[in-house]
This record gives C-alpha cells, structure tokens and sequence, in this order.
C-alpha cells in the first residue's frame, strides 16, 4: 500500500527551554498549512577517500546534520480582537514577538536576539520527524486576487524519526483569510502613521497597487559545537516588492524620491470585519530599482522596497485585531 503526501501532519509549539521537546499535541498544537517540503537530514557527510590499490569510491561518514522545514500558512484574524493568531508559535520562533491587548488587538513584532524558537513534529504518513530548537525566516504575499499568506523556512537540530500517526486534529482556531480585493483591502498608503489604541492608519497618501509581498530576510545558521549544536539567527534585513498604478506625474514624484534616497512610512490594511482584520505598518521604507510593470496591458510602475529600522527591532510590524 501506497504513501501520500496529503497525509503529512505539522504540530508546533514554542520552547521554553531551547532545544527541549514541550510535546505538542494534535489538540492544541496542530497546524493548518499548505506547500510542506522537508529535508530530514541536511548532513555534512565527510568522505574516506580510501586508497586500496584498485579503483572504486569510498562510504562517506555522516556528519553534523540538521533538517529543514519549509511550510505555507494563511494569514487570518483570530476571529476575535486580542486574541492571539493560530499561527503565533511559528512566528515566535522567527524572531516576531506577540503581544496581545486584551479586546483590542495582537501586535507581532521583530526582536534581537532572536530568543524564541519551537518544536516542531511533522508526520509524513506513518513516519514522525521531530524537529528541535527550530527557527526560521519568512516570506509574507499579500497580492491582489490571493489570499495572504506567509510562507516559514525553518532550520532545526535532528530529533530523530520514529514510525508513528498523529491522533485527531483540532484546527478551530484556523480561521478563512479573506481574499486581497478592493472590497476587503484598502490602498497601500505612504507617510501614514500608526495608532495603536484602534488599530490604524491615519494620515498619508494612497496608492492603487497590486498589494505587497515582503520577506523577513533572517540569516539562518546552524551552529555545531560539542555540547551545545544550536539554529540561531544572526541578522536580519527585510526587503519587499510591490507595483503601483500611477499617474505620469506621480511617476515623476516617485522618481525624484527615489533618486534622493529619500525614505516615508508605508502600510496597508486587510479586511473588513472585526477579529479578522490585518495591519502592516513600516515605519521607514526606501524604494529602489524603479521598473515598468505590464499588467494585461496595463502600465504599473514596480519598486524594489527596503526596510529599515526606525527605533530598533521596528522595521515593520503586523497587527491582527
């Protein structure tokens, strides 16, 4: 009998130790998520290179290894304001700390040292691969006519395999995205300001666009040292991309601001309903590399988008609520 992809089971928890399984369950810890790929076991194998008097190769020794983990979630509301994102675990161990106000909203925000970091158990159907001490980087895509979604890369020490199935999921905190559309999405907005106690964006000006994608950009590494093998993230730079429909005169404006190095804030909100909706705010952005977009033969003007730190661990944050 035959094994399917579609019978892969992801559950993640946070650490409070690093490195130390917390057991996560299929109750509490499962993970609705799409476009799973793992490498479990990334060595780096040492040849012999033996010389026997005759040709023929050497085995190679398995070395210091770690595994790999990449997996796609959508980025939805809780469904109630203040209460933290299903999906909370994962960023944590990327380096975006949840903070929660109770009623209000879910900030997710960057930090250095990257601290937290999660175990994660992925069942390929029957097999169970334990990841520890996994940490990880992401790819968030927030374009029109898709639903948003932020796609982690993970890194993780080997917690071995073993033949085992998961028991029942419970996926209710998972909540349906809404698609990214004019009804559900407002225009991507520059010089706007941030106002957290109802969470906002007030002032600057709005473009048309065909929304934003941006990429956490953490440096991955796996550390192996006796006593004390590690997954650490040692930087961070978070760049974007977006295209924007523009007159020819806003062309020209966002020419001279490019070529002046000029940077302003950016953001955008996504959806309509309370609990479900999303907020991106960069509080400094600097575009490059100005190119003519063909959109069905439509004329965009795209950008290249850099993210830069305002305060300190700021260069964006995201804001459920």
């Amino acid at each position: 009998m035959g094994r399917y992809i579609r019978n892969t089971v992801i559950l993640a928890k946070s650490e409070s130790t690093y490195g130390t399984d917390p057991t996560p369950t299929a109750a509490a810890n499962a993970v609705l998520c799409a476009e799973v790929d793992i490498n479990p076991l990334n060595a780096q194998n040492v040849p012999r290179d033996l010389i026997r008097g005759y040709f023929g190769g050497s085995e190679h020794l398995v070395g210091t290894a770690y595994v790999t983990c990449d997996l796609t979630v959508e980025l939805a509301g809780s469904g109630a304001a203040g209460t933290g994102a299903a999906y909370a675990a994962l960023l944590d161990a990327c380096g975006m700390n949840e903070t929660l106000t109770a009623s209000v909203r879910a900030e997710y925000n960057l930090e250095t040292p990257v601290a937290g970091s999660a175990t994660l158990y992925y069942y390929s159907d029957g097999a169970l691969h334990k990841l520890l001490g996994a940490r990880g980087t992401v790819k968030f895509t927030m374009n029109v006519g898709g639903r948003p979604t932020a796609k982690i890369s993970f890194i993780a020490l080997d917690g071995g395999i073993t033949a085992a199935s998961p028991s029942a999921l419970t996926l209710t905190a998972w909540k349906k995205p809404d698609v990214i559309t004019e009804a559900n999405t407002g225009d991507l907005t520059f010089g706007c300001t941030y106002t957290a106690g109802t969470p906002t964006l007030t002032g600057g000006t709005g473009y048309p666009s065909r929304g934003l994608e941006w990429d956490l950009g953490n440096k991955q590494v796996f550390t192996p040292l006796l006593g004390g093998e590690t997954c650490d993230v040692t930087d961070r730079e978070v760049v974007g991309k977006i295209a924007l429909d523009l007159t020819a005169a806003q062309e020209v404006s966002f020419m001279t601001t490019v070529k002046a190095n000029t940077t302003q804030s950016m953001g955008l909100m996504h959806g309509t309903v309370a609990g479900y909706k999303i907020l991106v705010f960069f509080p400094v952005v600097q575009l490059l590399n100005p190119t003519k977009v063909d959109v069905d033969g439509r004329l965009l003007i795209g950008y290249d988008v850099r993210a830069l730190p305002s305060a300190g661990n700021d260069e964006f944050k995201l804001v459920q609520h």
